[in-house]
């Protein structure tokens, strides 16, 4: 099998305060034949007993590669709860199947454990678009400012940061700062943390990146679909532009927009995220419809196609060689990973004490709404 081409990503990375255009590539492997594709899973079944490892796959990764991580013993989540797997489980070879940022907080989770990526060039626009040194120079020019960052991040942006937050639990954590007179920096999805900063009306200074993948979908071409599917809910990741989130029926990290496909009453959903996650929705609500939001229209052009192109160079023939060679390891510099560590412990402390606060009745349906923002991003 032969990896195809590589081919050019465009992504935002703000300078000057203005957001400009950059370029980086992404190679996606060949897709295996059907008898191709049993002989891997055999294999990779085989090497992660052999190498006693454990695999963790993200939502939006290859849907092989989430199947493999359940039948295996692993986990398919988010970025967080990817890495908290990890940290708790028995292995000590943690194989990632998502972007390199996963893998790194992996390790800053585990530092004694060996972290181990299909590929170790599958990135993140958000990732990209706010490097360490340009965010730290931001950050020395407004020391004022509480630094809460998203997970999408460097190790070395998190180690520069005073909070790391999840898309899930972002807002509860800023409107914590805000009632206490805090005021924000906050990086790098502009999107999210305006989203945030219109819900709290926190004093925030937002660094101006963006996911490619979200920031395609178009509000305009929503309301066209929207009028095709009449009784379709729309399931919307903050991620997304303003009129995308103005049209949304719920919006919510990954895993709330999953598990709101199970709960709401409805048996059509327009979906704004990455349409990697639609292979768990279909799973988890069978016999419901699932449709991708539009990325492009009359007035556009798709660049993402509603797929990362990073997290499509997850694949079986990779994850084999990473297991057979032991390679692709991921390293964190100690002093990073041990100030990295404090940012994101400071949110899993704030979470674990918002837990601790709910008691919840008899109703859990009714209840649920109280343990929104406590799951994983």
């Amino acid at each position: 099998m032969q990896t195809l081409l590589i081919k050019s990503v465009e992504y935002e990375h703000p300078q000057d305060g203005a957001s400009c255009t950059a370029h980086a590539w992404a190679r996606t492997p060949a897709t295996p034949s059907p008898a191709e594709k049993i002989a891997l899973k055999e294999r990779i079944k085989r090497l992660l007993k052999e190498r006693e490892a454990v695999l963790v796959a993200h939502y939006y990764v290859d849907a092989d590669l989430q199947d493999l991580a359940e039948e295996t013993g692993g986990c398919v989540s988010d970025s967080l709860e990817m890495a908290r797997f990890g940290r708790d489980h028995a292995a000590k070879t943690l194989v990632v199947a998502g972007v390199r940022f996963m893998g790194e907080t992996a390790k800053i989770l585990s530092p004694e454990k060996r972290i181990l990526m299909p590929d170790l060039d599958a990135t993140c626009s958000l990732d990209l678009g706010c490097p360490a040194d340009e965010f730290a120079a931001f950050c020395d020019a407004h020391p004022d400012r509480t630094v809460v960052v998203y997970a999408n991040t460097s190790a070395a942006v998190k180690a520069r940061a005073d909070w790391m937050v999840t898309s899930s639990i972002g807002l509860d954590i800023v409107a914590h700062l805000h009632a206490q007179g805090k005021k924000i920096l906050w990086a790098p999805d502009k999107h999210l943390g305006s989203y945030i900063q219109q819900r709290t009306g926190a004093d925030m200074l937002l660094w101006q990146g963006s996911c490619l993948v979200h920031d395609e979908f178009k509000g305009v071409e929503l309301d066209l679909l929207k009028a095709e599917y009449p009784n379709a809910k729309v399931l919307v990741h903050p991620e997304s532009p303003a009129n995308v989130v103005a049209h949304a029926d719920m919006v919510g990290s990954t895993s709330q927009m999953i598990a709101a496909a199970v709960a709401m009453d409805a048996d059509t959903f327009i979906v704004a995220t990455d349409n990697g996650i639609l292979h768990k929705m279909r799973a988890a609500a069978p016999g419901k419809r699932f449709i991708e939001a539009p990325t492009a229209g009359n007035s556009a052009t798709c660049k993402s196609c509603a797929h990362c192109p990073w997290m499509a160079m997850n694949g079986l023939q990779n994850l084999a060689e990473v297991l057979e060679n032991m390679g692709n390891e991921i390293h964190v510099e100690p002093q990073v990973g041990q100030l990295a560590v404090r940012s994101i412990n400071r949110m899993l402390d704030f979470a674990a004490a918002k837990k601790a606060k709910v008691q919840p009745g008899a109703d859990l349906a009714k209840e649920a709404k109280l343990f929104s923002g406590i799951g994983p991003a």
